[in-house]
């Protein structure tokens, strides 16, 4: 007990070691899901599932321990949700690279993570970009993975009439995928903890009865790490890629852990001025993941909003962190159930992420339009272009310009003028 105190500073924090535990539990609940939703989309890009699962709870573990002891803080880590579709819809199954040369490219943003968090130009970076273009990306990888949701489920499917149209309503998987998800939006409504985890396993348990899957069994020793560890491959990653290593990879993850952190930190009354040394070393630690994470064989690793469930709970310290990381390990015994989760199974819980982060659209000010029209712009072409690097080129360049002929230069910081002309120069020079 004496060596949790020194380390967490229960005392200091007003809490105690069954509330960090109970939180801990509560915060792994509430992300769970991740380690079946991470393999079926990185599967979807030619990855071995199997493999992936392993890098997932590995990764999260390592992850979330190093917030713990470096950073004490309450917030776990683990592969993000909408990095890991543009990695796989994206960079592998639509622009063409191999699923390593997209590890490289998670390697290279990893590195330059943490490069900028060492120098501190995250935070500038960061406070460069207007408000209203760093919720629209919010949106924008909302929608992006409601696309993809409804694919994956068969709501929605491809038309020559109309590029997209409503699928065969009459399917197992339609009629699945729909009632998960009615299920994770009420038990979340309810406050039952653990609700997308819930709604996976309870889609995934019908899947077995109505729509013709083969159950594998629950437990087993973990499945090899071989396939994928240290299996990326930089070269490719650079071959004519490197723009969107950068404006993608890095400036969709910068935003979102950094937001995610600094959100989380201060509803845990972390971000005083006695306690925000610890913010960097909590930026450190999420860049140290992402690097790992790479050589492991996984897409970016974030900090996970989900941690606000935890902190709700009443944690305040890395123990409720540390809690969950051991919570990751114990995870990899369940390889089996993993690999009987179908795709329809962890759609409902992709839509019900996205549209959650639909609320970032209440932030924008919706008189202002060289604010609003750019933000639109941005949310809009991400699912529409199925690029999320497009739609940061469109909200950046728009931004710029409509600033420029309204008379409103000087209100755009020289960050945003800088991402907004690396972004044309793309268009330019190297096409969409």
């Amino acid at each position: 007990m004496q060596l949790i105190e020194r380390v967490f500073k229960l005392t200091e924090h007003e809490t105690n070691v069954r509330t960090e535990v109970v939180a801990g539990i509560t915060t792994f609940l509430t992300m769970a899901y991740i380690i079946f939703v991470n393999p079926s989309i990185l599967g979807a890009a030619g990855m071995p599932k199997d493999a992936v699962f392993v890098c997932t709870c590995l990764v999260a573990a390592l992850g979330t321990a190093i917030m713990a002891l470096y950073a004490n803080y309450p917030i776990a880590l683990a592969p993000g949700m909408g990095l890991n579709a543009y990695f796989a819809f994206v960079v592998v199954m639509h622009m063409g690279y191999t699923w390593q040369a997209a590890l490289g490219m998670v390697f290279i943003s990893g590195c330059l993570f943490i490069v900028v968090t060492v120098v501190g130009l995250r935070s500038l970076i960061v406070n460069g970009i207007p408000q209203s273009l760093r919720n629209a990306i919010t949106v924008g990888i909302g929608l992006f993975l409601a696309i993809i949701a409804l694919k994956s489920a068969g709501i929605v499917v491809k038309s020559d009439a109309t590029f997209i149209t409503l699928g065969d309503l009459h399917t197992a998987p339609v009629v699945l995928a729909s009632l998960g998800f009615i299920v994770i939006v009420a038990l979340d409504r309810l406050k039952v903890r653990g609700a997308i985890l819930i709604g996976i396993v309870a889609t995934t348990i019908a899947s077995f009865f109505f729509g013709g899957n083969k159950f594998a069994g629950i437990f087993s020793a973990p499945p090899s790490i071989a396939p994928t560890f240290l299996q990326l491959d930089i070269k490719g990653a650079l071959a004519g890629g490197f723009l969107n290593v950068i404006l993608v990879f890095f400036l969709v993850e910068l935003f979102d852990a950094t937001g995610t952190l600094m959100g989380i930190a201060n509803r845990a009354g972390l971000l005083t001025p006695a306690r925000m040394g610890r913010l960097n070393k909590a930026l450190m630690a999420d860049s140290v993941a992402i690097f790992f994470g790479s050589l492991l064989g996984t897409s970016s690793t974030t900090a996970y909003a989900e941690s606000a469930a935890g902190v709700q709970a009443g944690g305040r310290t890395g123990l409720t962190a540390i809690t969950v990381a051991v919570l990751f390990l114990c995870a990899l015994f369940f390889a089996p159930l993993a690999g009987s989760v179908p795709a329809y199974a962890t759609a409902p819980a992709l839509f019900f992420v996205a549209c959650l982060m639909m609320r970032e659209l209440v932030s924008l000010d919706w008189d202002e339009t060289t604010e609003v029209i750019p933000a639109a712009v941005t949310a809009l072409m991400m699912p529409f272009t199925y690029s999320i690097a497009n739609g940061l080129a469109f909200g950046f360049i728009s931004y710029c310009l409509i600033k420029l002929f309204t008379g409103k230069v000087r209100e755009v910081h020289w960050m945003t003028w800088l991402i907004g002309g690396v972004f044309l120069f793309k268009f330019i020079y190297i096409g969409g």
